[in-house]
This record gives structure tokens, C-alpha cells and sequence, in this order.
């Protein structure tokens, strides 16, 4: 019997019986009546696993908060050096346009065309000097202003 499953095998056919067949019926389990008793140890085992747990979550949050707040300042850092260099250069438009209008020249000229006269000697008062005589104030003065038309 056995020689003749062995050739059945090795020629690659398969028998059309190989025994008796299984059946599988379901069972229906009432657990109801069941206590369920209170274990300490692993009560105590998922406990510690809980807070465990919560500290590593509580680190990871801390971790990934520090990450994306350094990113978000790293953002306004570049914002605020871009607004820096912008204000820096208007700063400098700003002070070669003020230095072109002090230009004596210009305004002198500009004085020309509108009928101006040069100061006599004695009316202009130079306020960025030094003070006449050391750290005296000096006092503002009403002075007779006469009006002198050019037409």
C-alpha cells in the first residue's frame, strides 16, 4: 500500500481520497456566568506602561515644539534682516538726497533765481558753532527785521 502512495505521488496525480473529510461546527460559549478576577500586577504593569507612555509622548510634543519654533524664528530672523537692509538703504537714498539739497551751490542759486540777496555782515548767526563763551547758553533775542524787496 504504501509503494502504491508513493507512486500515486511521484506521477504528480493526486489522489481523489485522502481520508475522511473534516467538519467544523461552531459552538456558541456563554462567558456570562464568568468572573473576571482583578489581577494587581498587571494592573499595576499598565499603569507604570501609561505613564510611561504619556512622558514619552509629553517629550516627543516638547521636542517637536522647540523644533518648529526655532524654524518660525529662523523665518522671522530673515524677515526682519530683509527689512532691515531694505530700511538701511532708504536711510542712504535719504541722506544723499538731504546732502544734495544742503549743497550750498544749489541754494545759492536757487536763491538767484528768486531775487535773493546775500546776508550783510552781521545778520546770519551760526547756531552749530561753539558757544561764545564756554557752556552758557545762549539766549534767543528779538531783533529789529527789516524787509528789503527786490521789485
Amino acid at each position: 500500500m504504501a509503494a502504491a502512495a508513493t507512486a500515486v505521488q511521484s506521477s504528480g496525480r493526486r489522489p481523489c481520497w485522502t481520508g475522511t473529510p473534516e467538519i467544523y461546527f461552531t459552538k456558541g460559549v456563554d462567558n456570562s456566568r464568568l468572573l473576571k478576577v482583578e489581577d494587581p500586577q498587571h494592573s499595576r504593569e499598565m499603569k507604570q506602561f501609561g505613564i510611561a507612555l504619556c512622558c514619552l509622548f509629553l517629550l516627543v510634543m516638547t521636542y517637536a515644539w522647540q523644533h518648529f519654533t526655532a524654524i518660525e524664528y529662523g523665518y522671522k530672523i530673515e524677515s526682519l534682516k530683509t527689512q532691515r537692509d531694505g530700511l538701511a538703504e532708504m536711510n542712504r537714498a535719504l541722506r544723499l538726497e538731504e546732502a544734495s539739497l544742503r549743497d550750498p551751490e544749489r541754494i545759492d542759486t536757487l536763491a538767484k533765481k528768486l531775487g535773493m540777496q546775500s546776508p550783510q555782515a552781521g545778520q546770519v548767526i551760526r547756531m552749530d558753532t561753539a558757544l561764545p563763551d564756554g557752556e552758557t547758553p545762549v539766549l534767543a533775542s528779538v531783533a529789529a527785521i527789516s524787509v528789503v524787496s527786490a521789485r
